[in-house]
């Protein structure tokens, strides 16, 4: 059986702003400084989870003052 992260661990996710999430654009940084931009949360969340081993953080990237979004 699978053990969950209590919330009490410093590894469980909480929101980490009160806007809308998809207001936001995402930049998925790894351990090595490698970066990946993504333009939704459930990306984010995709590939958070399924290489959560290899990354460092997630950045929340306003996307109407941000360049280089298409």
């Amino acid at each position: 059986m699978t053990q969950l992260i209590e919330p009490t661990d410093e590894r469980y996710f909480t929101v980490s702003s009160d806007e809308l999430y998809d207001r936001h654009h995402y930049k998925i940084v790894s351990k090595n400084g490698d970066s990946i931009n993504v333009d939704n949360w459930e990306s984010c969340r995709a590939i958070w989870f399924n290489k959560k081993l290899f990354l460092s953080h997630v950045e929340v990237i306003d996307a109407k003052n941000q360049k280089g979004f298409g």
